[in-house]
């Protein structure tokens, strides 16, 4: 099969809603009262349909800051119909890598699919180890390391954690929307130590800094009404931890919302969908695909306000050739009353037309 058609026909399994799969019940169901165990579940969970590791950070914040992000999903196409050949597609997995370079005025990014197997392509169970030929995000010690190189950028570095796992929603069940069914497994490991080196371009650069690292799972992430979402994660510079999203409704407005912080000491709240609230600050234009994204952010979490304010406003990722989409994905200050309080990242989807999942 020619390439081009090889990644139409990946594209149009990843746009196929669960309930077009044969069977009753192809995949498992994300259901409330599951205990999520460390770190058994680090890894891969094949028999949900979707699933992403997600590493965004900052390096050099105080002197010539960057933005980094490395994700992988993992895919199941189909119910597993018992076909032994070692070329059925039980899973494919995608990844995407990104440099945000404010002095430059610049993104780099690059992207990767390809179907697992062979012992080159995997996403295993147990502690993480997810590669793609040499792309791999991975536990190292009691550490994680990702390493990845393509024309554009690489990266090379290691990810210290200072806290443990924070749960979302009700005990890591975390809902998408109105309906129980749209939810996910859901976790984060905040304020993570962050070091090693980036290339951008032809240049390598050494750096530290602070990342957070998102793991989902889920067989029906989206409800039907759902155009696509934002989600930010703001390590503060108090050692607090901030996770929130919202969920757009096609017709306008938010069709679902949540948010998780955790405090210095330990302690963590959680935010229904009535206490979140998102107001676009100040659109961008792309002038490549002409989406526009509420680059700055105005959060509200019940009587509390905070802004969020871009590295740069050029961050979108084309990503069509891997997962079919067009989204922003950048790097973000927190600021209250003018101030600086933390760092981290924003995601917009569905801005340059209906995210399909």
């Amino acid at each position: 099969m020619h390439r081009r058609q090889w990644l139409q026909s990946v594209l149009g399994v990843l746009a196929l809603p669960a309930h077009a799969q044969s069977g009753p019940q192809p995949f498992a169901p994300v259901v409330p009262g599951h205990a999520l165990r460390f770190p058994r579940d680090e890894g891969s969970h094949p028999q949900f349909r979707t699933e992403w590791w997600y590493v965004t950070g900052w390096l050099n914040e105080h002197r010539s800051a960057l933005g980094f992000q490395v994700t992988f999903f993992r895919t199941r196409p189909h119910v597993d119909t018992g076909n032994p050949s070692r070329f059925d597609p039980r899973d494919i997995l995608i990844a995407h890598a990104a440099v945000s370079e404010p002095a430059q005025g610049r993104l780099r990014h690059a992207q990767r699919v390809a179907r697992v197997g062979f012992g080159l392509v995997d996403a295993g169970s147990g502690r993480m180890h997810v590669k793609l030929d040499d792309w791999r995000l991975e536990t190292r010690g009691s550490a994680y390391a990702a390493q990845l190189a393509s024309d554009a950028l690489a990266l090379e570095l290691r990810f210290r954690p200072t806290q443990a796992p924070l749960l979302h929603g009700d005990g890591g069940y975390s809902r998408k929307g109105p309906e129980p069914r749209s939810a996910s497994y859901y976790y984060s490991l905040p304020q993570l130590e962050v070091s090693g080196r980036v290339r951008a371009g032809e240049r390598w650069i050494e750096g530290a800094g602070t990342a957070w690292l998102d793991h989902e799972w889920s067989s029906e992430y989206m409800a039907a009404e759902a155009l696509g979402w934002d989600w930010t994660g703001i390590n503060l510079y108090d050692g607090s931890a901030l996770m929130a999203f919202r969920m757009r409704h096609r017709a306008g407005g938010s069709l679902w919302a949540a948010a998780t912080l955790r405090t210095p000491d330990g302690g963590r709240s959680t935010f229904e969908p009535h206490a979140v609230h998102w107001a676009p600050a100040r659109l961008w234009r792309s002038p490549r695909t002409g989406a526009a994204y509420p680059v700055a952010m105005q959060l509200t979490l019940g009587a509390s306000t905070l802004a969020l304010e871009p590295l740069m406003d050029d961050q979108e990722n084309d990503t069509r050739l891997s997962t079919g989409a067009v989204y922003w994905e950048g790097a973000v200050r927190a600021v209250r009353d003018g101030r600086s309080i933390g760092r981290g990242y924003l995601e917009l989807t569905g801005y340059a037309g209906a995210l399909k999942m």
